[in-house]
């Protein structure tokens, strides 16, 4: 018969063998892990060598003194003598391939000193020399760094597509680095939708706000065949890619470009789940809307240049009646040559006799003198006005960009040297900009013929061209 301390005795021989199987198992366990056999604490490897100290950094130190990549004019290089430029100015207002009026004027960009006159004071077709004045106002009132915003403002089910004066979107993403296509629809529809379907909407009705410009959208200057072929688009508070229905950078325009950017704004919204129902229709902002997307153009500064670049007309008068609106006018053709003309002379130029029928230089009917288109670009190499800087430095560079890129080309010592705008009309060619002298002296030119026979223009210009070659290689 069992008793206690047999039972006792049992227990301890079993809980002994159990110590010692676990034990001999720890035991083992210790053994592999020793030798890294097993994942532990233990090894029999070598201790691994001391980390290296961390790096002390040096203290903040100056690097090398910049190297300019172009070197600055000096202040005192010598100006050419009046007597050169005066026979030079001469020869060409006597040149009979340009017509039988011609104006030219040249003065030094630092005193404004007149180096070489014709006509001078005489008024003259300007052509898209006139944008010079429209990119100074808007530099003026609006500042290089404003931007342009188009945004969608949801009020119930109605989404409404907002112009702040864009007519540079894509019609898909933007691209940073782009002026034309900055602010992208595709973006602003992204945007949109994320907001409309977190509430578990899938449709919504949209409207287009396109009431920031009024008047006549074309400036009735213009005659109706030069908007037909696209040299000018309606005016709109938005649109995509300046109303261009096709590719390239002339052509057919919408006629409607709002109801055009609405439509591609619609087609986005499609294509991240949120459908459009109805048509499309014009209506006011909502005053108690909630805005669920924002893009925005580029600056008013990258803006001015591109237009000054490419002599884009539309893109200048929506400036132009940017600038009205900005100084309290309406957005229209006739409140935008107005602003432009007021801020102009506020800055000191004398426009009296000036007339502007339109912000681009494309209408028929514009008056300005060599003079007058002088003194607004000396106004942009003023220190004194820095924000008009872009006017000067976005110019067209001769044999390099823009509109001068296929000018001045070959032996043309002005190449690289003149920055400019040009101006073109059947019968009408215009210069006026800047160029270098040989000594390093900043010159500012305006060249005007507006009555130059048909099929001479293209001569005109390497007249002017060769003009201002010649105005490249003087010296004191």
């Amino acid at each position: 018969m069992a008793t206690k301390e047999g039972h006792g005795m049992g227990w301890r021989l079993r809980a002994g063998a159990t110590a010692v199987t676990v034990v001999a198992l720890l035991g083992g366990y210790l053994v592999a892990d020793a030798h890294d056999v097993v994942p532990g604490m233990l090894t029999l490897a070598p201790a691994p060598p001391a980390p290296a100290p961390f790096p002390t950094p040096p203290g903040a130190m100056l690097g090398p003194e910049p190297a300019p990549i172009l070197r600055t004019l000096p202040d005192d290089a010598p100006v050419p003598s009046a007597s050169d430029v005066g026979a030079l100015v001469a020869d060409l207002a006597g040149d009979a391939r340009l017509g039988p009026h011609v104006g030219a004027l040249v003065v030094d960009a630092a005193t404004g000193d007149t180096l070489g006159a014709a006509d001078a004071n005489a008024g003259f077709t300007p052509a898209s020399t006139q944008k010079v004045l429209t990119a100074v106002a808007a530099l003026q009132e609006l500042g290089p760094d404003r931007t342009l915003d188009t945004k969608a403002v949801l009020d119930g089910d109605r989404l409404v597509l907002v112009g702040g004066g864009d007519m540079l979107l894509a019609a898909g993403a933007g691209d940073p680095d782009a002026v034309n296509g900055r602010a992208g629809l595709g973006d602003l529809a992204a945007q949109a939708a994320a907001r409309i379907t977190v509430s578990g909407k899938t449709q919504v009705r949209l409207a287009v706000e396109d009431t920031l410009f009024t008047g006549p959208a074309v400036a009735p200057a213009v005659p109706e065949d030069e908007v037909t072929l696209g040299f000018v688009a309606p005016v709109a508070s938005l649109a995509v890619n300046v109303a261009m229905l096709g590719e390239g950078s002339w052509g057919p325009r919408a006629p409607d470009p709002a109801l055009a950017a609405a439509q591609a704004f619609a087609q986005e919204l499609a294509t991240r789940g949120v459908t459009v129902t109805g048509s499309i229709v014009r209506a006011s902002e909502p005053s108690r809307g909630r805005v669920v997307g924002q893009v925005s153009s580029a600056s008013i500064g990258e803006i001015s240049g591109w237009a000054m670049q490419y002599s884009d007309n539309t893109i200048t008068e929506v400036l132009g009646r940017l600038v009205a609106i900005e100084t309290g006018r309406p957005g229209s053709n006739e409140g935008a040559t107005q602003a432009v003309r007021s801020v102009v002379e506020s800055l000191g130029v004398d426009l009296a006799g000036a007339v502007l029928v339109d912000c681009s230089g494309l209408g028929r009917g514009s008056r300005l003198t060599p003079r007058q288109l002088a003194d607004t670009l000396r106004l942009t190499t003023d220190p004194a006005h820095p924000h008009l800087r872009d006017a000067a430095v976005d110019l067209a560079v001769g044999a390099l960009s823009g509109t001068l890129a296929s000018r001045f080309g070959g032996e043309n010592p002005a190449r690289g040297l003149v920055r400019a705008k040009t101006g073109s009309l059947p019968g009408v060619v215009g210069l006026a900009g800047m160029v270098v002298t040989a000594d390093d002296r900043l010159l500012v030119f305006a060249l005007q013929a507006d009555q130059i026979e048909s099929g001479a223009t293209v001569g005109a210009r390497m007249i002017f061209d060769a003009f201002v070659g010649r105005l490249a290689t003087l010296r004191a």
